[in-house]
């Protein structure tokens, strides 16, 4: 019987990632994840050649919206991370 061999997703999405991501700015950031690796950009540079075909993830609207406007604490960003880390093992990037 051959054993079991379980893979553990990478964590592509760290903590700093969505400081990031929820830091004040200008440029609408999003999340996105582009040859395996996590970036966050300002939303026009989307359709732009080195992010075109990205998955985006998330924007700093969306985690706004699951956090309130408040400070989070750094449960919250760990936990955000984790989150955003699973959903993009689900979609398989």
């Amino acid at each position: 019987m051959t054993p079991q061999v379980t893979r553990k997703a990478a964590h592509v999405i760290t903590e700093e990632h969505v400081r990031d991501l929820l830091r004040p700015r200008d440029d609408e950031p999003v999340l996105v994840v582009v040859s395996g690796r996590a970036r966050v950009i300002p939303a026009s540079d989307l359709d732009t050649g080195d992010f075109r075909g990205a998955l985006e993830v998330a924007s700093a609207k969306d985690l706004e919206r699951r956090i309130g406007t408040g400070s989070p604490s750094d449960q919250d960003i760990t936990t955000l991370a984790g989150v955003l880390n699973t959903t993009v093992a689900e979609l398989g990037a």
